[in-house]
């Protein structure tokens, strides 16, 4: 009998935060596979999971190294899934861990279609989370959306002629991965009226959480774990 793989996403960082449902799974399984960068041992959803944990749960870290090299990627990938079926053949269930939710820019993303091809009849259940885009705007009392209004996720590597037109049409508009392309997020935030009130959402429910109304004046590289939060203007900046 095969064990299951749970895809637990354990929200923004407060543990807290987790769900009814992403505490029960986390008492009942036998392995915990946390992701974590070659570079260290340190994994976020490890530590926000952690005060739920059985005291005799096995620890499984899976590299998910930090580069847009395909073929690295592909190959840590099907390291992770090996290592993923290997535990779920012997008949244990394990909690795969995200920070937010498993579905939203997450590497559970390429785990579950990694192990899809490599062991299809592996069963997989996946429990939602809080995301970091929900917990922001509940921070800073930020209404994502309502009526007919739409929102829109924008991820903040892209170019700034992309950016651009992705907010152009948004009535809320969501920049993930705000942290390293700052001159660019804030030249395609001030072309489409919405630099002087966009929020800019670092450490949501973790030590040293900053919300503030605008961008800094510099551009300071903001902590890995960023966001901006923009309505849509109803007058256009000067």
């Amino acid at each position: 009998m095969t064990g299951t793989l749970y895809g637990l996403g354990v929200g923004p960082g407060a543990p807290d935060l987790l769900t009814l449902r992403a505490v029960n799974v986390l008492r009942n399984v036998d392995v915990i596979l946390a992701a974590a960068s070659p570079r260290n041992d340190y994994s976020a959803a490890l530590e926000t999971a952690r005060p739920h944990l059985r005291p005799d749960v096995r620890l499984l870290r899976l590299e998910f190294p930090m580069t847009r090299d395909a073929a690295a990627l592909r190959t840590a990938w099907e390291t992770a899934a090996r290592t993923t079926r290997d535990v779920l053949e012997s008949g244990a269930d394990a909690a795969f861990l995200t920070i937010g939710d498993p579905l939203v820019y997450s590497t559970f993303g390429y785990l579950l279609r990694t192990l899809r091809t490599l062991a299809p009849h592996l069963p997989v259940e996946i429990v939602p989370g809080v995301t970091s885009i929900q917990a922001a705007a509940a921070r800073a009392q930020v209404v994502l959306c309502e009526n007919g209004e739409t929102l829109r996720l924008i991820p903040g590597i892209n170019r700034q002629d992309d950016l651009t037109a992705a907010l152009k049409d948004a009535d809320t508009a969501v920049i993930l991965k705000a942290y390293r392309n700052l001159p660019a997020i804030r030249e395609a935030l001030r072309r489409t009226g919405r630099l002087k009130d966009c929020v800019l959402a670092s450490l949501v429910e973790r030590p040293g959480e900053h919300i503030r109304t605008g961008l800094p004046e510099n551009d300071a590289t903001p902590p890995y774990m960023s966001l901006i939060l923009s309505r849509k203007p109803t007058d256009a900046e000067g």
